[in-house]
This record gives C-alpha cells, sequence and structure tokens, in this order.
C-alpha cells in the first residue's frame, strides 16, 4: 500500500468522526447552564416585590427589591465604605489563616509526635464559640482593627489546616516507597512529592477558609467594636438594625453575600490554574 492511499484513507476516518460527532451548540449551552437560575432569579425577585405590596408591609418590617435599592443609592457612601473595610480585614484575617495554617500542617505532618501532640488542640479551638474568645482577643489585642482580623484568621485557621493535613497524611503508598528507595529526605519527600500530592486538599480548605472570612470580620464587628474608627459590615448592620433601617440593613447583608461569592470565585480560579492541567475536579 502506498503513502498516498494511507494518507487519504486517514483523512478519509477523521472526515467520518467529524460527521458523526455531536456539534456543540451555544444555544443549548444557554439553556442547560444558565436559563433554570435566570428564570428563578426573575422569579423570586418578582414574589419578592408583589408580596409585600400585597400584604402592605411597610419598609421597616420587610422591605421590597426596589426599596433596598433605593437605600443603598442614598447611602452609597457608607456602604462602600463599609464594603473596603470589609474586603480588607478579610482578606489579610484569610492570607493569615492560610500562610499560617498550611505552614502548621506541614510542621505537624512532618512528625508524628507533633501531630498527635499539638492537633488536638487546634480541634479544641474550633469548638469554643467565637463569641467565647472574643472578649479575650479584644483584651490581648484592643478594640478595633487588630481585633476584627485575629477573629477572621481564628474562623479561617481549622478548615486550612484540617484540609492540609489530610492531604499531606494521604499520599499513595507506592509512590512514598519509590522515593524511599532513591533514598529521599523526609523534606524531599514532603516538598516534592507531599506538598503536590496535597494540593486538591489545600485549595478545598482554602475555597473554605475565604468564606468563613467574610462571617469573621462581620461577627468581630459585632463583638470587639471599632474601636473609635470607622467601621465595615458588621457596624453598618448594626447601625440599621438600631436604627430602624431596614431596607440598608438588606443591603449591607446582601453585599456581605456578594462578597463571600467574589472570594469565593477568585480562590477557585486560582485553584483551577494550579489544578487544571493535572487533577480531574479541575480538569472537568
Amino acid at each position: 500500500m502506498s503513502l498516498s492511499t494511507v494518507e487519504t484513507a486517514a483523512a478519509g476516518t477523521q472526515e467520518a468522526e467529524a460527521v458523526m460527532r455531536p456539534k456543540k451548540r451555544s444555544g443549548g449551552t444557554f439553556m442547560r447552564y444558565y436559563l433554570g437560575p435566570i428564570i428563578a432569579f426573575v422569579v423570586v425577585m418578582a414574589l419578592w416585590q408583589w408580596i409585600p405590596l400585597w400584604l402592605g408591609m411597610k419598609p421597616f418590617i420587610f422591605p421590597k427589591p426596589t426599596d433596598v435599592i433605593k437605600a443603598s443609592i442614598e447611602d452609597w457612601r457608607i456602604l462602600w465604605e463599609a464594603v473596603r473595610i470589609t474586603v480588607l480585614e478579610s482578606v489579610i484575617g484569610f492570607l493569615l489563616s492560610a500562610v499560617i495554617g498550611i505552614g502548621v500542617s506541614i510542621l505537624l505532618a512532618s512528625s508524628i509526635v507533633l501531630e498527635r501532640s499539638i492537633y488536638p488542640y487546634a480541634i479544641i479551638l474550633q469548638t469554643i464559640p467565637v463569641v467565647a474568645v472574643a472578649p479575650l482577643v479584644v483584651i490581648w489585642f484592643g478594640a478595633g482593627y487588630n481585633s476584627i482580623v485575629v477573629i477572621a484568621f481564628l474562623i479561617g485557621f481549622f478548615p486550612v489546616i484540617s484540609n492540609t493535613l489530610m492531604g499531606l497524611n494521604s499520599v499513595d503508598k507506592n509512590m512514598d516507597e519509590l522515593f524511599t528507595l532513591y533514598n529521599s529526605s523526609k523534606w524531599q519527600k514532603m516538598m516534592k512529592l507531599r506538598i503536590p500530592a496535597a494540593m486538591p486538599y489545600i485549595m478545598t480548605g482554602l475555597k473554605i477558609s475565604c468564606t468563613l472570612s467574610i462571617v469573621g470580620v462581620i461577627v468581630g464587628e459585632y463583638v470587639a467594636g471599632i474601636g473609635g474608627g470607622k467601621g465595615g459590615l458588621g457596624y453598618a448592620i448594626t447601625i440599621a438594625a438600631v436604627q430602624m433601617k431596614t431596607p440598608f440593613l438588606f443591603a449591607c447583608g446582601i453585599a456581605a453575600a456578594l462578597l463571600g461569592i467574589g472570594f469565593y470565585l477568585i480562590v477557585s480560579l486560582i485553584s483551577n490554574r494550579i489544578l487544571g492541567s493535572w487533577h480531574e475536579s479541575a480538569m472537568k
């Protein structure tokens, strides 16, 4: 058989596969993934707007979406400043929980004695309610910014250390034995085997921690105050509740939810960049 005949047969096979392969339709993708959520959002907004009107509820009892939008526009400067402060405090608390949590996990995973000695206390720290720890945090770090960041760190710390430690201890035994066969040191195994293998677990812990950092900041502002300075969303929610500004209270709550979603999407994007070329969870 000549070379040209082989090439012709291969080309024919590729054309046949292309014909049999189902074509991707952008309209089908929209119908499958986006149409349902859009319809649900429109229905919920319509019901939210109509039910208070039908029941004759005052805005300070249950505001309509239009009341929330109006309050957001009227108090835009206060809302924007609160969002800016909350973002700053949340990012710092999240970064602290990520760096310290991963570092402590690597340290514990390197020694079974350290893990058995220290990890139970991390679990106990997580079970203590934040409102019980907050007074001590305020005494040690002062009311305001520092205490709020520490509380956000404490809330986001345990998911990072828990997931990272699980990943570091879940390495394939065959790979571990292969590294041992090549006389790899403990830290060579850690840097070249255990940490890369634990990356899916680490990213899962960071996804949980980033959303909890928002919760930690808002809870921290409830219990730790603002120390005489400007407050974030937690402080704005407290003031709005005291003044019975329910539409603005809703606006602050929605802003906090959107911040949590934004943080999660950013960490998910970073996770897909790191895991997308080799791990099934991101490749899908």
